[in-house]
């Protein structure tokens, strides 16, 4: 099994602080994740002035508070990608972040990050689907929202534009804060990869680790969950996000699972091998037998090591003549 990404997504849940999204970064690379994610966009270029937050972000936001309003607070700029990438480098980490047009791509693309996250909702987003593919980079694309013919379409644009295929991570998603277990589906994710023959993964918004886990388990070639220094900071995503300890523990479980999944084959291990003699059954004698002796269920029986003659040979010597003689707990050959 080639090893999962995991992704620690910050977001925006540095809340527009740089020493938060630093110690974000330090979290993330002390857990373990292969990727620390942002977020990149400028709020005149994402939304309207009028456009509504949704429930989520008006129940653990400022209710006075338009979504232009928090996301504009929320903004990276160009200064702080490059203070966070540094950061992210010095901490041993892969610095990504989700573009949400070109000109955020574009900034992205002159700092050399060499991967690019298409967030759910610009699945549709044609022109920024044509820029992407034409970067032929490593492109993750999460599919929240999206049915079948979207998904299959957004793919169809990224490749009829450069991307090549094996470049493309395509994370089964639902897009919900948090989402509920009975609609996490977590089947589309082979069905993903039935259908569009494609590495798919699986980006996590449910509480706790145990759906993110389950999905590194069923073949997830990525896997993507928030991080938070705190649930109770305020904030569109805290809620839905783990702790540092919480992220921590969920990579090494998803590290287990990675390390166990193995081969589409059964054998046996080495170990196997070795507790095979001694944990599997022979033929032996129960008692004292003499040569010539008939051999019957109360002069012969099952027991460990499986040194001797297999208990599937037990018909076969029922009833037979005893070729030597046996004392107690002798094999029988």
């Amino acid at each position: 099994m080639k090893k999962i990404i995991i992704i620690a997504e910050a977001g925006v849940n540095h809340n527009g602080s740089i020493t938060n999204a630093k110690k974000l970064i330090d979290a993330a690379a002390r857990a373990g994740a292969d990727i620390i994610k942002f977020q990149t966009f400028t709020a005149s270029s994402l939304l309207t002035l009028k456009t509504p937050k949704a429930k989520y972000q008006l129940k653990h936001t400022k209710k006075n508070e338009s979504q232009f309003q928090m996301l504009k607070k929320l903004e990276l700029s160009k200064e702080d990608h490059k203070i966070l990438i540094t950061y992210s480098k010095k901490k041993n980490i892969e610095f990504l972040s989700s573009a949400f047009d070109i000109s955020s791509a574009r900034l992205l693309k002159s700092m050399k990050i060499n991967k690019i996250k298409i967030a759910s909702g610009e699945i549709i987003n044609l022109p920024f689907l044509k820029y992407v593919g034409k970067q032929n980079k490593f492109t993750i694309l999460s599919t929240g929202m999206a049915n079948m013919y979207e998904i299959k379409n957004a793919i169809k644009i990224l490749t009829k534009n450069g991307l090549e295929r094996k470049k493309l991570h395509v994370l089964h998603c639902t897009t919900s804060y948090p989402t509920k277990y009975q609609d996490v589906n977590l089947n589309a994710i082979k069905y993903l990869k039935d259908k569009l023959k494609i590495n798919v993964g699986y980006s996590d918004h449910t509480l706790g680790d145990q759906v993110a886990i389950a999905a590194a388990a069923i073949g997830s070639t990525v896997i993507e969950k928030h991080i938070t220094l705190n649930r109770k900071m305020k904030g569109p995503d805290h809620t839905t996000s783990l702790e540092p300890n919480e992220f921590k523990d969920m990579v090494k479980s998803i590290r287990i699972i990675e390390e166990s999944m193995g081969i589409k084959k059964k054998f046996l291990t080495n170990a196997e091998k070795e507790n095979k003699k001694i944990i599997r059954k022979s033929i032996f004698a129960l008692k004292k037998i003499s040569k010539g002796e008939i051999l019957t269920e109360k002069n012969i029986c099952i027991k460990r090591p499986g040194t001797g003659a297999s208990p599937l040979l037990w018909e076969k010597f029922i009833n037979s003549k005893a070729t030597k003689n046996y004392n107690a707990d002798d094999p029988i050959k």
